[in-house]
C-alpha cells in the first residue's frame, strides 16, 4: 500500500510539473511576446523571466496552502 501511495504522489508531482510548465508557457509568451519573431530581444527575455517568476511564486504559495489543508484533513 505504502509503494502504492509513493507511485502515485509521483505520478501526480509530474502531472503538476508538467501544468506548471504548459502554463506559464502559454500565459507568459502571449503576454511577452506578441509577434513571434527568429530570436527575443531584451524587452521580451526580461518580461519572460519576470512573469515566470511570479507564476512560480504564484504555484509555490498555492501548492503550500494546499499541502497545508490537507494535511489537516
Amino acid at each position: 500500500k505504502k509503494e502504492v501511495m509513493e507511485q502515485v504522489r509521483q505520478e501526480l508531482a509530474l502531472a503538476n510539473a508538467q501544468e506548471l510548465i504548459s502554463k506559464v508557457n502559454e500565459k507568459c509568451f502571449a503576454k511577452c511576446v506578441p509577434k513571434p519573431g527568429p530570436r527575443l530581444d531584451s524587452t521580451e527575455q526580461t518580461c519572460l523571466s519576470n512573469c515566470m517568476n511570479l507564476y512560480l511564486e504564484a504555484w509555490n504559495v498555492v501548492s503550500r496552502a494546499y499541502v497545508s489543508r490537507a494535511q489537516l484533513e
